[in-house]
């Protein structure tokens, strides 16, 4: 392939994908808005008209929002690519660098560093105009500014080692350097799924164990009843940062624990609580974490040797705004690229991503249907939509391509059937 023809290529696939994109928003926009004046008749008796029209309004302004960083990051991949913003930090990092290791990772380290600077007036209308607008900012800009540089300095302490040795295999173990990097990327996965909730999460947030007896006398007698060993329950103080509320489980093998938003807490009754864990847990019963980790891994897997093929091929750079090095290696390049553009090719997919997810939460609503009770899951779930000002009537073509749950309307009508 000429650089030319793949250049002509990615144009072609930016456009469709952006529009596509653009053309979605707007659907979910006019839906939306067409819905707001009325419930829809199965929660007419469970949510006020002006709940209701709040969820619309946000997620009419959480859409427009998105509509204009998408504009954004279309132009910053641009600037990136074809405008030769890569090309240009490249070539003011080599006379410092000069072109070996250590040119390499500032590469990656000045990009992440720019990328973030770029998108940051996006990240704080997002947190305190459009979130506070809402009522659900509980930031302060100093706990904002705190956050940003606690994860930098986290990021670099756990990616820049990483780098180094993903980079060091593409350089010194030939032309399956993308299958020993894929057993380094999966393991690395495996391990943060361990460290995680005991050693990264606390660092942003503050985890106490549930302290509510009868409560937690519920949650063991679940976990007893479907075989779940936890290493602990713990309630998580996500009000400082925001209203919303929300219950999962992180950790793999022996280090597995639950933890409760202590929104989430204050909002539910104890038999909701139980239902919405059961629900969790039963992502767990059935497989589904396994699931999505395999998958992950083919794909990483897929797309490593895929990054293997293109970073040998001139006109992936070329075609892409960037003058490969011949005095050095272009690894970290490659990365970029890769990184960059994968979305652009692959957001057609995403469809099928969404319809695994929601059939596995089908899946586990029948499973929390069985222990525990469905009616409970179903009020626990409405109060939550209330709750997260999520809307009751999404586009359905929207969210085919965006949601991982199914719409309100049809995740309870499979509940109610279980109930019944």
């Amino acid at each position: 392939m000429s650089s030319l023809a793949f250049s002509v290529l990615f144009v072609v696939f930016f456009v469709l994908t952006l529009g596509l994109r653009f053309w979605l928003a707007n659907r979910q926009i006019r839906h939306v808005l067409r819905h707001r004046g009325r419930v829809p008749g199965e929660f007419a008796a469970k949510v006020s008209l002006e709940t209701h029209q709040k969820a619309a309004d946000y997620t009419v302004a959480k859409t427009r929002f998105g509509i204009a960083a998408l504009l954004w990051g279309g132009l910053t991949l641009v600037g990136f690519t074809l405008l030769g913003g890569l090309q240009a930090i490249s070539d003011a990092l080599l006379p410092l660098a000069g072109p070996g290791m250590l040119h390499q990772i500032a590469l990656i380290a000045a990009f992440a560093i720019t990328s973030s600077l770029l998108d940051l007036p996006f990240d704080y209308y997002r947190q305190f105009v459009l979130e506070e607008r809402f009522g659900f900012n509980k930031m302060s800009v100093k706990l904002w500014i705190a956050d940003m540089l606690k994860g930098a300095l986290v990021g670099a302490a756990i990616g820049l080692p990483l780098l180094w040795v993903v980079l060091k295999l593409m350089e010194s173990t030939g032309s399956l350097w993308w299958f020993w990097t894929w057993l380094v990327w999966s393991g690395f996965q495996l391990l943060m799924m361990v460290l995680y909730p005991s050693v990264i999460a606390p660092l942003f947030n503050k985890f106490t164990p549930l302290s509510d007896d009868s409560l937690k006398a519920r949650i063991e007698g679940l976990m007893a009843r479907v075989g779940f060993a936890s290493k602990g329950l713990f309630v998580m103080d996500g009000s400082r940062r925001s209203a919303h509320g929300n219950a999962y489980f992180s950790g793999f093998g022996a280090a597995k624990r639950i933890v409760f938003f202590d929104t989430l807490i204050e909002r539910l009754a104890p038999h909701e609580i139980e239902a919405v864990l059961a629900h969790e847990l039963g992502h767990f019963k059935l497989k589904h974490i396994v699931k999505r980790i395999a998958v992950m891994f083919a794909l990483s897997l897929a797309f490593l040797a895929l990054l293997g093929y293109l970073k040998e091929q001139s006109w992936f750079y070329t075609g892409l705004g960037v003058m490969p090095q011949l005095a050095g290696p272009n690894d970290a390049m490659a990365l970029l690229l890769f990184v960059l553009v994968l979305p652009i090719f692959t957001f057609v997919f995403g469809p099928l991503s969404a319809i695994t997810s929601r059939k596995h939460e089908f899946e586990a609503d029948a499973f929390a249907a069985k222990h525990s009770d469905a009616q409970y899951l179903v009020s626990a779930l409405v109060k939550m939509y209330e709750d997260n000002a999520s809307t009751l009537t999404p586009d359905p073509l929207h969210s085919a391509f965006y949601d991982s749950h199914p719409p309100a309307s049809v995740r309870i009508a499979h509940l109610n059937g279980a109930a019944a």
